[in-house]
C-alpha cells in the first residue's frame, strides 16, 4: 500500500484518533478502557508526545485521513524506569491486515533508535495472534504472561508482556 504516508501526529489528527481508539474501547478486548474517551482525554495523551525524544506518536494516512498511531510513552513513573518504554499501535479496523502496521512500527523504532531507551514494552491481550505476530517480527520475546487481569465483557481476560531490546545508552 504505497499511498499511505506516516508522519509524527499533531492537534489536528486529534478526532480521528480518539475515534479509531473508542472503535477498540467498544468492540474489542485489546484495551481495558471500558469506557470510550472523549477529545479532552485523549488530548491529555497526544500532549504526552514530542518531535524528539523517548516519547513518540506517529500517524498513517491515506487519502488525507488518519488511519492508525503507533506510538511509545511512559512505561512506569518511578525514575528508574526511564530508560523503558511501552509501545502501542492501533489501525483502523477495516485497514488491519494489509501491512500498514509493521511500517508504521518501522517508523516509530527507527525514530527512537538513538534515544536512550534499554528497553520496550508490548502488552497483547490473548488471544490476539496477529498482534504477537507483529511484535515478534520486531523483536519483542515473551516476558510473561498475566492472567486473567481484566475484566470487560462480562469475562477476565490475560495479558501477554513482550519485550524489546532497544539499545539504549549505559
Amino acid at each position: 500500500m504505497t499511498d499511505v504516508i506516516f508522519r509524527p501526529a499533531e492537534l489536528g489528527d486529534l478526532a480521528a484518533l480518539t475515534d479509531i481508539y473508542n472503535y477498540y474501547v467498544r468492540e474489542t478486548p485489546v484495551t481495558f478502557d471500558i469506557e470510550p474517551r472523549t477529545i479532552e482525554q485523549r488530548r491529555q495523551w497526544l500532549d504526552s508526545f514530542g518531535l524528539t525524544g523517548r516519547y513518540r506518536c506517529f500517524v498513517a494516512v491515506k487519502d488525507g485521513a488518519v488511519i492508525g498511531w503507533a506510538s511509545s510513552h511512559r512505561y512506569n513513573e518511578r525514575a528508574a524506569y526511564d530508560t523503558t518504554v511501552l509501545s502501542s499501535i492501533y489501525l483502523a479496523p477495516q485497514l488491519t491486515g494489509q501491512g500498514i502496521g509493521p511500517r508504521l512500527y518501522a517508523v516509530l523504532f527507527d525514530a527512537l533508535k538513538d534515544e536512550d531507551i534499554h528497553r520496550a514494552f508490548g502488552g497483547i491481550t490473548q488471544p490476539n495472534d496477529a498482534s504477537v505476530r507483529l511484535h515478534r517480527a520486531f523483536g519483542f520475546e515473551p516476558a510473561g504472561i498475566y492472567r486473567e487481569v481484566g475484566r470487560k465483557f462480562g469475562r477476565y481476560w490475560d495479558v501477554a508482556t513482550y519485550l524489546r531490546p532497544m539499545g539504549g545508552r549505559a
